[in-house]
């Protein structure tokens, strides 16, 4: 894949705080967001997953803030997974404003967890290929 995977997001009035600016907590589920679109653009949903026995997981997240986002910001939310040869993966995600300003920066950790087990599976790329009907979309 030569573009990053985006999903556009407008900034809603009740997303903001007493500053008038986005809540920090809702840069994390943008974020989220833009990962369930790209398993969906992938042909995986959640029940895909479960029956499967797995489901994704979270196990470290930085977040740059640079700009603010205002109600009525047009956002595009992008994500990139980067795959090593353990039990996890890196994901990179940058959200944007209309003007290309970069608002905040993501890195993340994540894997797929075993839901039987609560254990990592070994290789979670085996699973996104075994699932997805376009697994490009992951870079795999």
């Amino acid at each position: 894949m030569t573009e990053p995977f985006s999903v556009p997001v407008t900034v809603r009035g009740y997303e903001t705080d007493t500053q008038g600016h986005l809540n920090q907590s809702v840069y994390l589920q943008y974020a989220e967001h833009a990962r369930w679109c790209l398993l969906d653009a992938a042909g995986i949903g959640q029940t895909d997953l479960v029956s499967k026995g797995v489901g994704p997981v979270t196990l470290e997240t930085t977040i740059r803030y640079l700009r603010e986002l205002r109600a009525g910001d047009r956002t595009e939310v992008t994500c990139v997974f980067t795959w090593g040869e353990g039990k996890t993966y890196r994901i990179g995600q940058t959200i944007r404003k209309a003007d290309g300003t970069v608002a905040a920066e993501f890195t993340a950790v994540g894997g797929l967890l075993d839901l039987k087990e609560r254990r990592l599976v070994a290789d979670p790329r085996v699973y996104f290929r075994a699932l997805a009907t376009d697994p490009g979309v992951f870079g795999l």
